[in-house]
């Protein structure tokens, strides 16, 4: 059976996620872990009025394009383009702030997790539930409106993750999966639903003030493989202005799976949902996700307590800025090779640069890179100012410079894994995703080092999250058979290579070193925020 067949009989799921800097479209035949086709579309956040947001008419343009030129890859790559699937699944970036009015519409702009102004709330609500809440979770964006008395607080009947919206305008369902969920108010892993006495205890605290009890504003967690609604006519539209993906529904429904985040399809693309697993998502932002075998013994505020897509517990470490800047000081060099008359393309510059990271010290010589586009609460920074930092006697190479932005990538999230670390939380593996990850054996290499644990990097890396939901939507024909981990071990992951990088005795050293000095110089940092 070929591509092609599978394609044409609609024997194929399509797996769409709205990611920081990309929208990104993947499809997958009967085999899942064979990429068919992808399609992209670029876009970024902005800074209005003091908070990060994205334009929602932008969604629906990202999505048609993405969902075009992913059908114009599979017609270049196997003669054929989709006109209906077996499943549909819908991710994006976690947590932030989608409110909505009772006739559906946008009360406020989105408000994304990159968002740092919701620490009134979040310490209030850490308080009051007994367990971490970060500031970009939706509860503490809530709140905080709450707080504020923000006017338009009286009128929400509706607040969801950019998941969830995007999947309640294709398919009619309020409802998210349980991962995503856990990124808006804590879930009880025992029921699966939000936590009832924090429920009630939320709701004594907000009584009087939000118009409605909070599970009536907050969308239904559902676990992976569950029913979740089916694209309606309407939703087809506006993934697919053609009409050929709608004239396809009268055949037959094409049902979607629930919603996820980006932390829940990164722990699918890496096969991290078993306990003593975890994964490290690098892109705008970078997370880590470890599925824990105990509860904590404490409170962490270097840490969120999610869910795994199935509803298992999951200590998660989010760190607000990832390879954005990394990409900034690429992009520069890239400009430079265009003006010196030797133009790179992006990923010859990646390349060649990784690689001389390669040949740096282990410590980077001495030199500091702080990645801080926006606020870091791991790192106590409310705002952020990207630094590159070095002593007179500091080793100022090429390799060196770059060993400490790759280095410096990684330093927030390593501060983290180390509170992890002191609570005895042990990892076989970890599993690494994101473009950074392309360039073979670097990021991989650095980041086994920074964490001082074996890191593996599989062959569907690079499609990441988009990939992630694509296998979710195709599980949905498998759940009553197979649980989610059975399912990405024995039929998604059982042909699929990995790459698995031991730390280095030498990097686990150097980076040991770098992370004294980086922790140090936060210090800096704070004056930056502070001067500039």
């Amino acid at each position: 059976m070929t591509a092609r067949d599978d394609i044409l009989a609609g024997r194929t799921s399509l797996g769409i996620e709205f990611g920081s800097t990309r929208i990104k479209a993947c499809l997958i035949g009967s085999d899942a872990s064979e990429v068919l086709a992808t399609g992209s579309f670029a876009w970024e956040n902005r800074l209005e009025d003091g908070l990060w947001t994205y334009d929602l008419d932008e969604v629906w343009r990202g999505l048609q394009e993405a969902y075009a030129a992913l059908a114009a890859d599979a017609h270049d790559r196997h003669g054929a383009r989709p006109a209906r699937f077996t499943a549909i699944g819908i991710s994006a970036m976690m947590h932030g702030y989608l409110a909505f009015d009772a006739a559906g519409d946008l009360l406020v702009p989105f408000r994304t997790w990159r968002n740092t102004n919701t620490s009134v709330a979040a310490a209030e609500l850490t308080a009051l539930l007994g367990v971490n809440i970060p500031l970009r979770w939706s509860i503490a964006h809530l709140h905080q409106a709450v707080i504020d008395a923000e006017p338009h607080v009286p009128r929400i009947a509706s607040v969801t993750t950019l998941a969830g919206y995007v999947h309640e305008r294709l398919t009619g369902r309020r409802v998210l999966g349980v991962g995503d969920a856990s990124g808006m108010f804590p879930i009880d892993s025992a029921t699966g639903g939000y936590d009832a006495g924090m429920v009630a205890a939320y709701d004594a605290l907000a009584a009087g003030r939000l118009p409605a009890p909070l599970t009536a504003l907050l969308p239904d967690p559902l676990p992976a493989g569950a029913e979740a609604g089916a694209l309606t006519a309407e939703g087809a539209l506006l993934l697919d202005p053609s009409g050929s993906l709608a004239a396809a529904l009268s055949e037959a429904a094409i049902p979607l799976c629930p919603p996820e985040g980006d932390a829940g399809t990164g722990m699918v693309a890496t096969n991290a949902v078993a306990p003593r697993t975890g994964n490290v998502s690098a892109g705008t932002s970078i997370f880590a996700m470890v599925v824990l075998e105990r509860p904590l013994t404490g409170t962490h505020h270097e840490l969120d307590l999610v869910t795994t897509p199935a509803g298992d517990a999951v200590a998660m470490v989010h760190c607000n800025n990832g390879a954005s800047e990394l990409a900034a000081w690429a992009g520069l060099f890239t400009r430079f090779a265009a003006v010196a008359g030797r133009p790179i393309s992006d990923d010859v510059a990646f390349e060649a640069l990784f690689h001389e990271a390669l040949s740096g010290e282990a410590d980077a010589g001495g030199l500091l890179a702080y990645n801080h586009l926006a606020g870091e609460p791991i790192a106590g920074l409310t705002e952020g100012r990207p630094l590159f930092v070095r002593t007179p006697d500091s080793a100022f190479t090429l390799a060196n410079f770059m060993r400490a932005q790759l280095y410096g990538v990684f330093g927030t999230l390593a501060l983290g894994m180390q509170v992890l670390a002191a609570e005895g939380v042990q990892l076989d593996r970890m599993f690494a995703h994101g473009g950074m990850f392309r360039t073979a054996g670097v990021a991989q290499r650095f980041l086994a080092a920074a964490l001082d644990a074996p890191v593996a990097v599989g062959d569907a890396a690079s499609e990441g999250g988009a990939w992630g939901i694509a296998v979710l939507a195709s599980y949905l024909s498998r759940a009553e058979k197979l649980a989610l981990g059975d399912y990405l071990a024995q039929q998604v992951f059982a042909s699929v290579p990995l790459a698995v990088t031991d730390p280095d005795p030498a990097d686990v050293a150097g980076f040991s070193t770098y992370l004294d000095r980086y922790r140090a110089g936060l210090a800096i940092e704070a004056a930056a925020v502070s001067a500039l």
